[in-house]
């Protein structure tokens, strides 16, 4: 073990529920001597950069609180002409028709994710999550490192009383990782006692146990970045790919990497930051939830930009289609894939909701591929063969959208319904996420979606955004304290009458202690940049 990095070992009280206690031996032989050093090395690396990029992120965000907005980079730049291409897309990459996707930690997911589901269908690719579809207690995390080692073997495998799960290594979805976003930390990684990039140690560590495995099967280890804000920030991960692989000893496109363009800032910058990565970039994908996020926080100042029910923002509000077609746009241009978002509808257990369900996914991931789309998400295994069907084509490089203008308005406007039933719905969102958090959950299904760190992120913007702007909704209510604690209660009772709750004592505890965590973070006197940094959310998960 290095003498300047250090780990924290799993407490021997704490089990996983799906597999057997993770011994701190197993944790030892998750990071070897060279592990930890390159683990030093990358952080001492790259860590004044990043703590550099956090505080110009800080710098932007006082602008736009003072009224300016993102706007586009210089149009005549380097990245912004010439006929420059985005190095060529791996065999196995060129047709992701559907990707799910997934927390990490989870090992029966992880198989079922990479597995064909009970249709018979598989996805093409599965993302398989360690940001905001998984809480970060450092049990997950550990979880995490060895299902990823696992898909990239191909033999995770997982034995229940009742079933053992299994990949077919000759016919599964190609496993790609999401490693959390450059504003995270792991607790758990301390150099010098020093907190290292949670980003930067679940890449490290994923990498250094993958890559020579996927060049011994002829492919690329795939990944994908969130959260990124700025094409300067798109050359810190770019300089961290290329040490990587320099550190590693390995050929230089090893590392595969999606960017998702879920931030508003982001969006002006599109073709900057498939420049900057233009060596390991596969593409963007359309982040549609941590964007309508963003679009909230980045604006949240702004009287005239206080947006709707988040259940009215959807991809043909103006802002948000031309959002995706400027993804469309500039990734074909470039040689790059343009993904489509996530489908987040669960398919519930009737089967009159799962015709309703399955063609709300049909409707969304059509358009998707009318548009132009390469692929799309799915957030359930029973929507993988409608999303199938409406991508007919491995497939759409070759679609430009040439009557598309790329410098198309990108901001949202304050315009759309702003309703009681979408601040109870919010306030829902929360308690319900909340409820699962404490259970070790990074993400529920509820109200038949799958709910993550991402719509938590809209529920509390939004419902922070109408207070501070004390918005009058259409009914006629202020948006005020007082409205909102009587929306709280109201919204518990609901719930802790509903079947399979109202009949479980423990069930209302957990939702009623819920309702009180979440209508104390909702209503915050100032909007954090993210609940998960060094916030009430993130405090006792280890």
């Amino acid at each position: 073990m290095s003498q300047n990095f250090s780990h924290s070992p799993l407490p021997d009280s704490i089990t996983n529920s799906i597999t057997d206690s993770i011994t701190d031996s197993k944790v030892n032989l998750l990071f070897p001597d060279k592990l930890n050093q390159l683990i030093v090395h990358m952080h001492q690396t790259f860590q004044p950069r990043r703590m550099q990029l956090l505080k110009d992120r800080e710098k932007r965000q006082q602008e736009y609180d003072q009224g300016k907005v993102p706007t586009f980079l210089d149009q005549h730049s380097e990245a912004a002409s010439g006929t420059w291409k985005v190095a060529p897309i791996p065999s196995e990459l060129k047709c992701r028709r559907v990707e799910i996707t997934g927390p990490i930690n989870s090992t029966k997911m992880v198989i079922n994710m990479l597995s064909r589901n009970e249709m018979g269908q598989r996805a093409d690719m599965a993302m398989l999550d360690f940001e905001d579809s998984m809480k970060p207690s450092w049990p997950n995390v550990l979880e995490g490192i060895q299902n990823a080692i696992g898909a990239a073997k191909g033999d995770l495998t997982l034995i229940t009383p009742q079933k053992t799960y299994a990949i077919d290594p000759k016919d599964m979805a190609y496993p790609m990782v999401r490693v959390r976003g450059l504003h995270l930390n792991e607790s758990n990684a301390r150099i010098n006692n020093e907190t290292m990039s949670a980003g930067l140690f679940d890449l490290t560590v994923c990498f250094f146990h993958t890559a020579k495995i996927y060049l011994s099967q002829k492919r690329t280890a795939k990944f994908y970045i969130p959260k990124c804000e700025h094409h300067l920030e798109a050359r810190w991960w770019n300089d961290v790919f290329a040490e990587l692989e320099k550190s590693i000893d390995v050929p230089q496109g090893t590392l595969r990497a999606t960017f998702l363009i879920e931030t508003l800032p982001a969006t002006f910058q599109m073709e900057e930051i498939l420049f900057e990565t233009k060596n390991y970039i596969a593409g963007l994908n359309v982040g549609r939830w941590d964007k309508i996020f963003s679009d909230i926080k980045t604006l949240k100042n702004h009287p005239d930009r206080v947006l709707a029910d988040r259940a009215a923002i959807t991809m043909t509000t103006p802002c948000m289609e031309n959002y995706a077609k400027r993804v469309i746009h500039l990734c074909h241009k470039r040689g790059a894939f343009a993904m489509g978002g996530m489908a987040a509808f669960t398919p519930g257990k009737e089967a009159n909701l799962r015709m309703e369900q399955t063609k709300k996914v049909t409707t969304d991931k059509e358009r998707e591929f009318a548009w132009g789309h390469d692929g799309c998400w799915v957030s359930h295994p029973y929507f993988i063969g409608p999303a199938l069907a409406a991508f007919p084509a491995e497939n759409q490089l070759t679609k430009m959208l040439p009557e598309f203008n790329p410098l198309s308005d990108l901001l949202p406007r304050g315009e759309g319904p702003k309703t009681l039933d979408g601040l109870r719905t919010n306030v829902r969102v929360g308690i319900a996420y909340l409820q699962g958090w404490n259970q070790d959950l990074g993400c529920v299904a509820w109200d038949n979606l799958m709910e993550d760190l991402a719509t938590l992120e809209i529920s509390r913007a939004q419902v922070w955004q109408w207070l501070h702007h004390k918005i009058k909704l259409d009914s006629g209510e202020t948006v005020n304290k007082e409205l909102l604690s009587k929306v709280f209660e109201e919204e518990l009772n609901k719930i802790l009458n509903e079947p399979g709750i109202s009949g479980d004592s423990t069930m209302k505890q957990l939702f009623t202690k819920a309702k009180m965590e979440a209508q104390e973070i909702f209503l915050q006197k100032e909007l954090k940049p993210f609940l998960s940094m060094e916030s009430d959310l993130y405090q006792s998960i280890n």
